[in-house]
């Protein structure tokens, strides 16, 4: 990709001393620098509350990616030039003082600023609002706001009307790394340039999907940060139900950010209401208690560090979500993410119907349907299982299911997979919002989940208890095994 004077810019990272700057942000920019996608002329200036200089930043930046990226892809030279980018500015989030040193730090040259917002949304609108005092608001400057946008739909409506006030929806990315994975990226690519996939992709052809995202980690000391939101809001409302649509839209118009954008829509509009009886059907929610994982120890939810014994805050969540359309009418999106599993995995399952006559042996039946599993993480890749004849005089017609895999570390050696972050803030800089959530998707996201949450507070029914190190409640296997199917790593 060529990076042409138009996409320089000023790279106002707010929350610059905050850990997604540190771990994440600072290492996708030098490694955009490292592969030449930052223009010469682009530079970063950190703004947080901490009393530093331009040189104290600096050294922040160092000792961070000397952390954070392995030594042998720590080039001297390179990280010379990413480091004399920086630059850095003191201030109150919530006060004008700071704002119009930041004016007058960019008002030298005409390049846009993108403002990273890696601060709680509860400044977004202070920050918003002294960027437009001092006169920053205006186009071609847009800003990027991190998740959480609220914790329900009138929180997430209130953060974007503030926002709204200074700046024009065509100026606000709404951030949400999932979507710059590059497997996320290739359901794209999979889906509408092989006609071998495009002309399968519906409820003819397709017997279920499975999502998951599991986590081996609890809390991490972020326990009464998460115990406000629990695997509901934190995993279902953004990135589990993104992948859905990245899955179930229709083919897009073009590639342009409304188009895809639209189709997105579509899909969370399309989504059937869970309330009474399908909610209890098909919804699980649990809690952690203690376990083992990896042979260790591993302490319970109400155990950790400063937790409140009485929550029910559900740290697992399985929903069977259905879509109302003509595309997927009778097609269960099964969806699965919970904290303390037994291994962190993100992958996506698209089931194939079986052939409509059968004629190879009864007992294996279950191998002649394909399946394709889309990984994410830890190994981002694809896999197509296919059923082909067991080698062998002695076999018969006996079936075997097999791989056709495309590992991307393996396939392409020559090429270091870029971190999601690394893409979204190359797009920021480029202007293109095409991986990015519209304001609507937002809300009807909420509007979907909302009703779930609210649903399971009418009911008074506990969290179910699952001990750390397994893949959740039994209710969660009864979900989809009363239609049949099985989780993936139970087939």
């Amino acid at each position: 990709m060529t990076v042409n004077s138009q996409h320089a810019c000023n790279l106002a990272l707010f929350g610059a001393m905050g850990d997604l700057s540190r771990r994440k942000l600072l290492k996708a920019l030098y490694y955009l620098d490292r592969a030449s996608l930052l223009h010469a002329d682009t530079r970063i200036i950190g703004l947080a509350r901490n009393s530093l200089d331009d040189q104290g930043f600096k050294e922040v930046a160092i000792e961070n990616l000397q952390r954070f990226v392995p030594t042998s892809e720590l080039d001297d030279t390179i990280l010379q030039r990413f480091v004399a980018r920086l630059s850095y500015i003191a201030l109150d989030m919530t006060e004008i003082t700071g704002y119009q040193l930041l004016a007058d730090h960019i008002a030298a040259d005409s390049k846009p600023m993108v403002a990273y917002m890696a601060t709680p949304p509860s400044v977004f609108g202070d920050i918003c609002a002294n960027l437009d005092k001092v006169g920053l608001s205006h186009l071609p400057n847009r800003i990027v706001l991190e998740k959480p946008l609220g914790k329900d739909l009138s929180s997430s409506q209130e953060i974007n009307d503030k926002v709204a006030e200074h700046f024009k929806e065509q100026q606000i990315y709404r951030i949400d790394h999932y979507l710059g994975k590059e497997t996320v990226q290739n359901l794209i690519a999979l889906r509408f340039a092989n006609n071998l996939f495009g002309s399968q992709w519906n409820q003819n052809h397709i017997d279920h999907v499975q999502i998951t995202v599991a986590e081996e980690v609890g809390v991490e000391g972020r326990w009464s940060y998460y115990d406000k939101s629990g695997q509901m809001r934190d995993m279902i409302q953004n990135h589990l139900l993104q992948l859905l649509c990245l899955i179930a839209m229709d083919p897009p118009y073009d590639l342009s950010a409304d188009s895809i954008r639209d189709e997105k829509l579509k899909v969370l509009r399309a989504l059937k209401p869970m309330t009474g009886e399908r909610l209890s059907q098909n919804s699980v929610r649990g809690q952690y208690v203690a376990g083992t994982q990896h042979g260790k120890a591993v302490p319970g939810y109400l155990e950790e560090e400063g937790a409140n014994l009485q929550s029910t805050t559900e740290t697992f969540v399985a929903l069977k979500a259905e879509i109302g359309n003509w595309r997927w009418a009778g097609v269960p999106f099964y969806l699965r993410t919970g904290k303390r599993m037994p291994s962190k995995v993100s992958e996506i399952i698209i089931q194939f119907r079986q052939q409509p006559h059968y004629i190879f042996a009864p007992d294996q039946r279950n191998i002649a349907s394909n399946k394709l599993i889309i990984r994410l993480q830890p190994d981002e890749g694809m896999t197509l299982q296919i059923a082909t004849k067991d080698q062998g005089l002695d076999k018969g017609m006996r079936l075997r299911s097999g791989p056709l895999e495309l590992n991307f570390s393996e396939a392409f050696k020559q090429d270091r997979i870029p971190d999601a972050y690394e893409r979204l803030l190359l797009e920021v800089m480029l202007g293109n919002q095409s991986l990015f959530v519209r304001r609507d998707e937002v809300e009807y996201a909420w509007r979907w989940v909302d009703q779930i949450i609210q649903g399971w507070e009418n009911s008074n029914e506990p969290p179910k208890k699952y001990q750390a190190g397994t893949w959740g409640p039994v209710s969660s296997i009864a979900l989809i095994s009363r239609d049949g199917r099985s989780w993936n790593e139970d087939a």
